[in-house]
């Protein structure tokens, strides 16, 4: 059952699940323009305080978003070393926080990142990593003039995560110095693709 708007006449219009149409005023009983017949299931009295108050309540909206993100140096240079690896960690994840996310971790290897997180409820997913990119490359930059050139790749990548296999994904990221001894940043990414089914064109995937 759907309520209208209270119209000039001081009707309060009620459309049932069929599309009848009733009418009342406020705190009598409707009535049936189409039929007369009384429909047992429509019986209700409308008040307009009880009317208001169901309008007015807007609970809370809430948000438990967990996305794995992962993009690369700008074609896949190594900048990242050991030395300024767990630095650029750091400050991604609090870009993260300062957005709003909850960071549950961040990993990688000299070419590219792993952030898994929530999405923030009021930000997008593009607005942020755009943010994350923007705000890490233009960090690094002030820690040495050797950071000058530094950006990031244009595109990235970005997956769903569900609960139940967060924890796979953590250890997953935890592991990437090893994982990459015997796999190069590309073969990962393909196969990431290909696990979540993603159809992608080879002269795309590495902008």
């Amino acid at each position: 059952m759907r309520v209208g708007d209270k119209s000039g006449d001081g009707l309060l219009y009620v459309l049932s699940a069929k599309g009848a149409q009733f009418n009342a005023s406020l705190g009598q009983r409707p009535r049936n323009h189409r039929t007369q017949t009384n429909v047992p299931a429509l019986k209700a009295r409308f008040t307009s305080g009880l009317f208001c108050s169901i309008v007015g309540v807007m609970p809370q909206s809430l948000s438990k978003v967990i996305i794995h993100i992962i993009f690369s140096t700008k074609d896949r240079e190594p900048c990242l070393g050991l030395d300024v690896r767990p630095r650029m960690h750091a400050y991604l994840a609090t870009v993260c926080r300062d957005l709003g996310a909850e960071v549950v971790r961040v990993g990688g290897v000299a070419d590219h990142v792993h952030i898994v997180t929530t999405l923030p409820r009021t930000v997008s997913q593009a607005q942020l990593i755009e943010q994350i990119k923007k705000a890490s490359s233009k960090w690094i930059k002030t820690l040495d003039a050797r950071y000058c050139g530094f950006f990031w790749q244009r595109g990235y990548g970005a997956f769903s995560v569900s609960p139940s296999q967060l924890d796979t994904v953590v250890q997953y990221v935890e592991a990437q110095q090893e994982h990459h001894r015997t796999r190069t940043f590309q073969e990962e990414y393909r196969e990431l693709l290909r696990r979540h089914g993603v159809d992608f064109d080879e002269r795309y995937v590495w902008d």
